[in-house]
């Protein structure tokens, strides 16, 4: 064993030391069998932390992998605590990746199930007649479920791209009576999750069958052609399925760039008679099965949705099918003589087959993910991999979901310097982010949340879009800079002077007040219906204001914090000096959290 004073460590590399060799480099972990030592080992204040001399060669105290791996899961998880951060950090992004491609599955409907159980014995506990309890969940527990799922589950990235897909492929429990339709919404919302490392053929089949879908826009019951009747296909799916859940407006080079005619002018990819053969694909299409909330006798078509159980794809009623062939973008046949199903297969396999889905789809998941103003680069190599996985199968999401996380302009530090990256978080991003990384305090693991107050000031909760353009559109451009700039960003459709203050509202309610998640069951005591935020484990560091710092940081911000907002968060919390020290510890660490919450440094990913 070599004992090496410090002064020496410059000539490591030249020396033949009895240990592990390694061609790369000396230090970080790559230490076995070297003994630093040095006149002094430095500990400030009393400080847990030591500067210890082995560290100058351990790696020990470095947080570059660790700051690498709480931007990654900036990007690949909707939070993480520090022991997810460490273990990204320990065994390496591609290795995590896979382990999430394998990770047991939380599926939204099941967890509904149970809450919807829990909320039932609630409702008997406070000696309610159980005739009188709604025989289905409605917006309200869907939303208690949500968050449990989100705020329990293991399948990080899953749930991610889930979120990011049901912002894409839309449907809404604002004004829409799918609202009411809780196991509905659950199971519509788990293709996202089901096909989010599957095939995205398989997402828009599913989506196209699904009742909650067919409800919102409007193909379940459609009716085939009568003209003598003046009833003819309602034309809503249609149109959106090839607008906003495939092939988008104009037709697309593989970098995502528009293609000019001869004129130089746009080349729309559908037109009218698109839509009006789309829409004669999607008739016939009806109740799968009966819900036990109705008294239907057996699934028919035009049978209202409170007769129908919303979990089960529709069926096919070949009558109210409209026959015949059709023609989808000119030249794509749909043959006559087959089934209403078949119909329906035929034009989501037309539309998947389509070569504008890549560069649009892989666009809008990259404004998602990872940010606003992707290059054109960018969306190549992602449309290169929804064409082909290296295997020859299209529309793998696992090869897009790698393409898009592990790409230069997702990894690479530069970015995180270029002032025309980056994006801002959207608001529920903001608020899963915190709730994850901070631990929250409920003996009981109860994790469920009404999400109307983030709804009402910051203007966002999953499923629960204005419309089904979702949130804010892909090309938004807010005046001024970004403008100026030829930039896009999404997010600041829905950041303006009512929705910026009601989220200092919000996060004050989590930080300042300890008010986490909220829900509306159980005793009447307000109290016991709040999720607190569990500042204890941070009050110690407090102390020591740096350390509180760094830590938050890493958790927050990625170790991003500016020099400017961190000589504010000393500044702030210096000012915190009270004869107890309970309330010292306290008012800083909750200062500090809000004041990071509220930072440039927090609302914008880089």
């Amino acid at each position: 064993m070599h004992r090496l004073p410090i002064f020496l460590l410059l000539f490591l590399l030249c020396l033949k030391l009895p240990a592990q060799v390694y061609d790369d480099y000396i230090g970080a972990g790559h230490d076995e069998g070297v003994t630093v030592f040095s006149s002094s080992e430095y500990q400030f204040n009393s400080w847990d932390e030591v500067a210890a001399a082995r560290k100058t060669i351990s790696g020990d105290g470095l947080e570059g992998k660790l700051v690498e791996a709480s931007r990654f899961l900036g990007q690949a998880a909707l939070g993480a605590d520090l022991a997810t951060i460490h273990h990204v950090a320990d065994i390496g992004i591609e290795a995590w990746i896979e382990e999430q491609f394998e990770a047991p599955v939380t599926y939204y409907l099941d967890v509904m199930e149970d809450v919807y159980d829990e909320v039932y014995q609630f409702y008997i506990q406070g000696g309610n007649d159980p005739n009188n309890f709604s025989c289905r969940p409605d917006w309200v527990e869907s939303n208690y479920a949500w968050w449990q799922m989100t705020m329990t589950n293991e399948d990080l990235l899953r749930h991610r791209i889930a979120l990011a897909l049901s912002e894409i492929l839309v449907i809404s429990k604002e004004n829409s009576d799918v609202r009411d339709y809780g196991y509905g919404v659950a199971s519509f919302y788990d293709i996202f999750i089901r096909h989010a490392f599957g095939n995205y053929k398989d997402i828009l089949l599913d989506v196209a069958r699904h009742p909650v879908m067919g409800k919102y826009l409007s193909h379940l019951n459609n009716p085939k052609s009568i003209p003598e009747e003046n009833i003819f296909p309602d034309e809503n799916f249609a149109r959106e399925v090839m607008q906003l859940f495939s092939i988008g407006l104009f037709e697309l080079n593989e970098d995502g760039s528009r293609k000019l005619d001869n004129e130089g002018n746009f080349i729309p990819t559908y037109d009218n008679r698109d839509i009006t053969e789309m829409a004669r694909v999607m008739t016939g299409l009806g109740a799968g099965a009966l819900s036990e909330c109705g008294t239907a006798y057996e699934p028919a078509f035009w049978l209202e949705i409170r007769h129908i159980d919303m979990t089960t794809p529709m069926a096919m009623y070949e009558n109210w099918h409209e026959q015949g062939e059709k023609v989808l973008f000119g030249d794509q046949v749909i043959p006559a003589g087959q089934s209403g199903m078949e119909d329906v297969e035929d034009a989501m396999e037309i539309l998947f087959n389509h070569p504008n889905v890549g560069p649009f789809i892989g666009r809008l998941l990259i404004q998602r993910l990872v940010k606003s103003n992707p290059s054109p680069e960018y969306i190549a190599d992602v449309t290169a991999a929804f064409n082909d996985n290296g295997n020859g199968v299209r529309g793998d999401m696992k090869a897009v979901v790698k393409a898009i996380l592990l790409h230069p302009e997702a990894r690479e530090c530069d970015a995180m310097m270029d002032p025309h990256n980056g994006k801002l978080k959207e608001p529920i991003i903001r608020y899963t982010q915190f709730a994850k990384a901070i631990n929250s305090f409920n003996a009981d693991g109860r994790y469920w949340n009404t999400g109307n107050y983030i709804l009402a000031n910051a203007g966002q909760h999953p499923l629960h879009s204005p419309s089904v353009f979702s949130f804010y559109l892909p090309d938004f451009q807010p005046n001024g800079p970004i403008a100026a700039a030829d930039l896009v960003a999404p997010e600041f459709q829905i950041h303006n002077t009512k929705t910026s203050i009601g989220f200092i509202n919000e996060a004050y309610n989590w930080t300042v007040s300890e008010r986490l998640l909220y829900h509306w069951q159980g005793p009447l005591d307000y109290t016991d219906r709040i999720i607190n935020t569990d500042i204890l484990e941070y009050m110690p560091d407090s102390r020591k204001p740096e350390v509180l710092l760094n830590k938050l940081d890493l958790l927050l911000t990625h170790g991003l914090l500016t020099d400017r907002t961190r000589d504010l968060l000393r500044e702030q919390l210096s000012a915190y000096i009270s004869s107890s020290e309970i309330s010292e510890l306290t008012n800083r660490t909750k200062a500090a959290m809000f004041i990071f919450l509220l930072s440039p440094d927090y609302a914008i990913f880089k």
